[in-house]
């Protein structure tokens, strides 16, 4: 192919080793013929890509999202709001970015869509997430079932929407987390829309169930899964993972959707301009 693309990831994990990062590439490299891949260690190396790209996906990572050392949370900040910039001056040419839980968390806070608050407890394991009416309609999302069932590890949650501020960015609510009849906490967000070309999730599309096959039957995260808690909730999980209809289906959708879909569009649009 000779007007090949250009693909960044982005590593959010300040040096952290991670399941997540391994799935994000796989995910990437199967679009290899299409893409330039180039990799990036935020929090580590303070290394951010340019405006070169057509495509970025950044990950989740540890901490508190609204915390950083100023230098390299600053730098991700301004990534995101030039090729916002950017998309909203060209017609064409324009930037993809996929945004996943610490990344979704950091973007939500930029765009001042609500309120991010620490959660009661840490949300973990295999859960539903609910679709919207504007999740069911959606390009990626209207492809899953409801209730799909994604990967969740998180501290922190996005609840109280702004509404008046995601009608001004034109950002619509695609899921949301498990309905809890038991307690009344609010639901968080789990899933935006910002815009045509910017998406993102508070949990985690790319997990596979062979990376967390292998991660939670190893003794020692086992043990503390089962000490922190307990064992009927680590044998589901475990059950949810060797389902086909729940993350494997999570994971082969959404992330390739999203590639596929801005590579699509792109290729649609150069065709165009010729």
């Amino acid at each position: 192919m000779e007007d090949r693309l250009r693909l960044a990831i982005l590593d959010m994990n300040a040096g952290r080793p991670n399941q997540g990062m391994r799935c994000i590439r796989d995910i990437a490299a199967m679009y290899s013929s299409a893409f330039d891949i180039d990799e990036f260690d935020v929090r580590s190396k303070n290394e951010l890509p340019d405006l070169s790209y057509d495509v970025y996906i950044s990950s989740g990572g540890p901490g508190n999202p609204l915390e950083g050392d100023g230098v390299w949370d600053k730098a991700w900040y301004n990534l995101v709001g030039d090729l916002w910039e950017y998309n909203l001056a060209n017609q064409f040419g324009k930037k993809y970015m996929f945004f996943i839980c610490h990344s979704f968390q950091m973007a939500c806070n930029f765009f001042e869509l609500g309120t991010l608050a620490p959660r009661k407890s840490t949300s973990f394991g295999i859960m539903p997430v609910h679709l919207t009416k504007y999740g069911e309609n959606d390009p990626i999302f209207g492809s899953l079932p409801d209730p799909m069932y994604a990967v969740d590890s998180r501290d922190f949650q996005l609840i109280q929407p702004d509404l008046d501020v995601f009608r001004m960015h034109g950002a619509k609510i695609l899921a949301l987390e498990k309905i809890r009849s038991h307690v009344e906490y609010e639901r968080a967000i789990m899933a935006v829309r910002f815009s045509d070309e910017f998406i993102g999730t508070q949990f985690h599309p790319e997990a596979d169930p062979i990376g967390m096959k292998i991660h939670f039957e190893k003794p020692e995260i086992r043990e503390t899964v089962i000490k922190n808690f307990g064992q009927a909730k680590y044998d589901t999980m475990m059950d949810h993972i060797d389902d086909p209809d729940k993350i494997e289906l999570t994971h082969n959708t959404i992330l390739p959707l999203f590639i596929e879909n801005a590579m699509d569009t792109i290729f649609e649009q150069n065709a165009v301009l010729v």
